[in-house]
């Protein structure tokens, strides 16, 4: 291949997409760690980077090969072997878009998919064992279910398949553009069976649990509303007119979300909270993710609105279910996942660029049964294996750190660390009340004495 075979723009675009889109995990970190309690914030954000770091090893190792090798049957699994290591992948292909450049921007999904499912057991697990369970867990559900949704066949000129990708993707064919199964449904459901595992924190209902530097919850919200243009719009993999679609529709989906869930808190609560407008926008963002390709900006309000609301009453089941879900993953992920996935059916126009009408635009039903089936055979897969992942490390190595521990701070516990040193600040403000009254000491004398030079 020759350096004008390569399409420098689509290039471009990708890589910048992969950046952005690595940059949400960090923003998730923040996300994640301001709302739980002073006690437990770095555990919280170690859980993030710590997922950074694994799968960013275990997706150049294998988990590339298993999402976009050849399929080794029925478009459930890529050949593990065929790319590991991402052998002979450093050479050019003739492809207009470097087969690298496309690893690197699916490794980012791969990473933050893993992270999400922290949330739901913020504040009680063990961060070795959820080091284990990153790679135990990619291996057998995410890298399958990426093959399933986003590995599709490619068919030469003459009419040969040169290869063969996943079952959601290529027979049942189902949208889903950007991850709403692979990554909301997969990472959410994940995180009930998770939370079913480790059971509730200690004194949840009873103890105040409110997030503690929302300063810190809104910024995370931003940078992940930042990246996810990259998830998304870097989904269409050039820089061109489905990716400016995707762009606007992931605009405008958000912001209606984020006014729809501080809509149903003036209402329900009284108050539109900065926690309620940071959801409100991941809300909408997981429920554009599979739909941004399809429907018109118009259609993207109305999706985004309804998830908006939807999520912001989904979150409260939790506590009528008995189910310990944290920091809402399942509220907002699973819940805003399975709409945008199921909205496909219902909003999707052909005038869009995934050329599809739904069942408003004159289509019927037929896409709408597809979205269904696709939705359910993820999110009935994930919970399983991950049920019986989470309940086998559970009795082996354990998974939920000690009752006495939880109630220390497993920052202090798992990370010998505190990310408040509040004793050295106690005595900096001693040290500078001290200073202070030095200092009005010294100025009330200064005026004493040139009060007595004036009247000398």
């Amino acid at each position: 291949m020759t350096p004008l075979d390569v399409n420098s723009g689509d290039t471009a675009w990708i890589l910048t997409s992969a950046a952005l889109v690595l940059l949400m995990t960090p923003g998730l970190a923040l996300f994640y760690g301001g709302m739980v309690r002073a006690k437990t914030v770095l555990n919280m954000m170690m859980m993030s980077f710590g997922a950074l770091a694994s799968i960013s090893v275990v997706w150049v190792l294998w988990g590339y090969s298993m999402a976009f090798g050849d399929d080794v049957g029925a478009g459930l699994l890529g050949n593990p072997g065929q790319y590991f290591g991402l052998k002979g992948l450093m050479e050019d292909t003739g492809s207009s878009l470097p087969t690298m450049a496309f690893v690197g921007f699916q490794a980012v999904f791969a990473i933050i998919t893993v992270a999400l499912i922290s949330g739901a057991i913020a504040d009680r697990a063990k961060w070795g064992t959820w080091m284990i369970f990153t790679v135990v867990w990619a291996t057998i559900v995410y890298f399958p279910v990426a093959h399933w949704v986003f590995d599709f066949s490619v068919t030469e000129d003459d009419g040969t398949v040169s290869h063969v990708g996943g079952w959601i993707a290529n027979n049942l064919k189902a949208i889903d553009f950007a991850g709403g199964t692979a990554v909301h449904i997969n990472a959410g459901v994940a995180g009930l069976a998770l939370a079913i595992v480790l059971g509730r924190r200690a004194g949840w209902k009873r103890d105040p649990m409110r997030p503690h530097n929302l300063t810190l919850v809104m910024l995370g919200a931003g940078l992940l509303w930042f990246g996810w243009f990259g998830f998304n719009a870097g989904s269409a993999l050039t820089a061109g007119n489905s990716a400016s679609v995707v762009w606007v529709n992931t605009m405008v989906a958000t912001g209606a979300a984020a006014l729809a869930w501080l809509i149903t808190e003036r209402i329900r609560d009284g108050h539109a909270t900065s926690l309620g407008a940071a959801s409100g926008i991941v809300a909408g963002l997981v429920a554009i993710t599979p739909s941004c390709s399809s429907v018109s900006p118009v259609g993207a309000i109305f999706l985004g609105a309804i998830a908006g609301a939807l999520c912001a009453l989904a979150v409260g089941l939790k506590y009528k279910l008995n189910v310990d879900d944290s920091l809402d993953v399942v509220g907002v992920h699973l819940v805003g996942g399975l709409w945008g996935t199921i909205a496909v059916g219902f909003f999707a126009t052909s005038a869009a660029p995934a050329g599809v009408d739904g069942l408003f635009y004159g289509g019927g039903v037929d896409q709408l049964w597809r979205q269904v089936v696709g939705a359910l055979a993820v999110l009935v897969f994930s919970f399983v294996l991950t049920l019986v992942i989470g309940l086998v490390l559970e009795k082996t190595v354990g998974f939920r750190v000690p009752e006495d521990q939880e109630l220390e701070g497993v920052d202090s516990v798992e990370h010998a660390e505190t990310a408040y040193d509040l004793g050295n600040l106690a005595g900096t403000l001693r040290s500078t009340g001290a200073l202070g009254s030095t200092l009005a000491h010294r100025t009330e004398s200064a005026d004493k004495s040139a009060e007595k030079e004036v009247n000398a």
